[in-house]
């Protein structure tokens, strides 16, 4: 790949530039667009390269990123995070692991990053309030993006991206690894093709902040006394868009990043992105999505970490089917009651019968569901075997991901309105096709944040 402005690093002709202007010219005179692989080299020549940054070194993204790097035909040359130790880390790591030599190099600013010609896209796993503004930057510099979930922390940002990207054709792959998952895909294909009827109503849950209380190292819901900066540490651009706040030792951590309202919505949005998204995708709601939430909910009393910690939300869809989005311990006794309950999973009950997915199996009302194999004239769903692998993919053959930013957005929604729905203790009704919350001047001023300068996403 390596494009700079759509030509190669030295002057040549990129493969990207050369497969679209192959593809302009036939389509032209009324050839098929088939370019023989010999033309472009094997997966891992130079030509067909594709070279990442990764932004966002923690935890998280160490995982996704050695992913992505152990794939044919993918470099690294950029590795980007506010802690100076972490990306160092990482660059040797990667040079460590690397096939083409020792080529990644070290930023604390994104920025730099994306001012190269010679990097393709970026893989985004920074704290929750950064994924949509690197985004947004990167759609503008010409990159594709795969960004973590959940999406952000304003819809109003979530649909300014979508507006670069549908300007400027960036491939973009969300991090809802589930639809890679055969289990999940087998699941809403029954679904989607009536093998449990019509589709009457759903249940989605996932873990809540109470999973996480062993992992809490100074206090239950995190400290807010003041401590030095790290050495090493740039504080100031960990906040970027997000207010000014004292450093404190739980803060910039990942339990800081999950559960503290000015950078994520907690694990409503954080773990429930991903049963959400299946929920959506077995319904085929990708474009759309529930028109009231009603519900109730808890948010902590003291400490830093205050994002709601439990939660019970019904939700209608505009055709009837009802959806019950729940924490896990809301959920524990309501899946007990027709399957071996556990931490996350989606249910799709039907007027013949239902079945339930998680990570771990697919569990069904009958079992002669589970034998179903779909026939030639059903529903096929995308078929992805690797998420970062399809990310790849569709980087080079310029095709829609597994996990749009349409869908990624539509199912952000139901966390974000579901979050709104417990702080105002309200119904909130909502407008999908204008993607407006009616009725209600308050809530709806919550589906935007103010944002620090010089981070305005505009």
């Amino acid at each position: 790949m390596n494009q700079v402005r759509g030509r190669a690093v030295g002057g040549a002709v990129s493969r990207r530039h050369f497969i679209e202007r192959a593809g302009a010219v036939a389509a032209a005179i009324g050839f098929p667009s088939i370019i023989p692989a010999r033309v472009l080299g094997g997966p891992d020549a130079p030509s067909n390269r594709v070279t990442l940054a990764a932004i966002g070194c923690g935890g998280r993204g160490g995982a996704v990123h050695r992913g992505m790097a152990s794939l044919d035909g993918v470099q690294y040359l950029a590795a980007v995070d506010p802690f100076k130790d972490r990306r160092e880390r990482f660059v040797q790591l990667l040079d460590g692991q690397s096939k083409y030599g020792a080529a990644a190099k070290s930023y604390g600013d994104f920025r730099h990053a994306l001012a190269r010609d010679d990097i393709d896209a970026v893989v985004v796993c920074t704290p929750d309030h950064w994924h949509v503004p690197i985004a947004i930057a990167a759609a503008r510099a010409g990159k594709d993006m795969y960004v973590e979930k959940p999406l952000g922390v304003s819809l109003r940002w979530a649909k300014v991206l979508r507006d670069e990207v549908r300007r400027r054709g960036n491939v973009f792959q969300y991090g809802t690894q589930q639809r890679s998952d055969t289990k999940f895909r087998f699941a809403c294909e029954l679904v989607r093709n009536g093998h449990i009827g019509q589709l009457k109503r759903i249940e989605a849950w996932c873990a809540d902040i109470s999973s996480q209380y062993g992992a809490f190292q100074v206090k239950e819901f995190g400290s807010t006394e003041p401590a030095p900066v790290p050495e090493g540490f740039d504080f100031d651009m960990w906040l970027g868009p997000a207010p000014v706040a004292p450093y404190t030792v739980d803060r910039c951590t990942c339990y800081g990043a999950w559960h503290t309202y000015d950078y994520a919505l907690g694990f409503i949005a954080g773990w429930g992105a991903h049963p959400l998204d299946i929920a959506q995708w077995g319904k085929g709601a990708d474009a759309t999505g529930p028109v009231e939430y009603e519900g109730t909910g808890t948010l902590p009393t003291k400490g830093l970490y205050d994002t709601v910690s439990s939660w019970d939300i019904r939700c209608r869809y505009a055709d009837g089917v009802e959806m019950r989005f729940m924490d896990h311990r809301a959920a524990r006794e309501v899946i007990a009651a027709y399957r071996p309950a556990g931490d996350h999973g989606t249910t799709f009950f039907g007027s013949e019968g239902w079945v339930s997915v998680d990570r771990k199996a697919v569990h069904a009302s009958d079992p002669a569901l589970l034998r179903v194999r779909s026939g030639p004239d059903e529903v096929r769903l995308y078929e992805s075997p690797r998420h970062d692998q399809n990310f790849i993919d569709c980087i080079r053959n310029r095709r829609p991901t597994i996990c749009t930013l349409e869908a990624a957005i539509r199912s952000d929604t139901i966390s974000h309105l579901s979050d709104i729905a417990v702080r105002t203790g309200r119904k909130i009704a909502w407008d999908p096709a204008k993607e407006e919350i009616v009725g209600d001047e308050a809530a709806s001023r919550m589906l935007d944040r103010p944002v620090r300068g010089p981070w305005a996403v505009s």
